[in-house]
């Protein structure tokens, strides 16, 4: 076994018959994204995608959380420059674009980028205990950057009430409105990452990677970005973000939710 070595330690990395599992290691702050993770997550990413011992590539997690999406306690002050969501798009895009397929296993919460980290992958197997939900709103921020890789899976409609409520939703009803590929039984999932693993690494390494950029072919990642991660960071800088963001850490509502007389 190997790990990721950028700071402190937040993500194991094994490579064993041909699967290289990269494992969210940082229960203390639920997975989040932090800047230790978004880089470790990165190298590890690109030398599994450079190393021809890998044909697949799964994400999975210590605790009870799969990821809780973007460090928020990174995000507090500065402009929209210095905001961690500025780094998301190139994880997200390494994923997308990866010429070898991608699989998470969640087996816990998944939230904002959490979501689109899942999303971002070729397939996503979901436990029972796992859950989701587009919080962003609900802290004053937006979930422009994740759009770009959960609006080509999810049913328009479905993304349309879960984006604008920000509600916690289970793995059916995920599964349900595209999000996940395969919902099962928490005692099942090691067995479903397992055979879905070995249905993957059947297809031949060269036509895997170009049948992946086939399908990706109608989602122009790079052309969406720019304007969605200016949205992002702007609303993160702002004074709504940084409300709702002061408020998730002072665990009382933010200031536009109605109170009762």
């Amino acid at each position: 076994m190997t790990s990721a070595t950028t700071g402190d330690r937040v993500l194991h990395v094994e490579v064993s018959s041909g699967v290289a599992r990269l494992t969210l290691d940082s229960p203390a702050n639920r997975n989040a994204l932090s800047r230790a993770m978004r880089a470790q997550l990165r190298q590890a990413l690109t030398e599994a995608f450079a190393d021809d011992a890998v044909r697949v590539v799964v994400l999975d997690h210590t605790g009870r959380v799969f990821c809780s999406g973007m460090d928020l306690s990174e995000a507090t002050g500065g402009g929209a420059a210095d905001q961690g969501v500025n780094e998301l798009p190139e994880l997200l895009q390494l994923v997308w674009s990866a010429p070898k397929p991608v699989l998470a296993a969640v087996r816990g919460p998944a939230r904002a980028g959490g979501v689109g980290l899942a999303a971002a992958c070729d397939v996503v197997v979901a436990g029972a205990s796992a859950t989701f939900a587009f919080t962003e709103v609900r802290i004053g921020v937006v979930p422009a950057v994740i759009s770009a890789v959960c609006r080509p899976r999810m049913l328009p409609h479905v993304a349309h009430r879960l984006m604008l409520t920000g509600e916690v939703f289970d793995a059916g009803t995920a599964a349900a409105g595209g999000l996940v590929d395969l919902a099962v039984a928490d005692d099942e999932v090691d067995v479903t990452v397992a055979a879905q693993v070995t249905a993957l690494a059947a297809g031949a390494p060269a036509a895997l990677a170009e049948t992946k950029r086939l399908l990706r072919a109608d989602t122009d990642l790079d052309g969406q970005f720019p304007a969605l991660l200016e949205l992002s960071a702007r609303f993160f800088a702002g004074d709504e973000g940084q409300e709702g963001i002061a408020a998730f850490h002072e665990k009382r509502p933010a200031r536009w939710v109605p109170t009762t007389s």
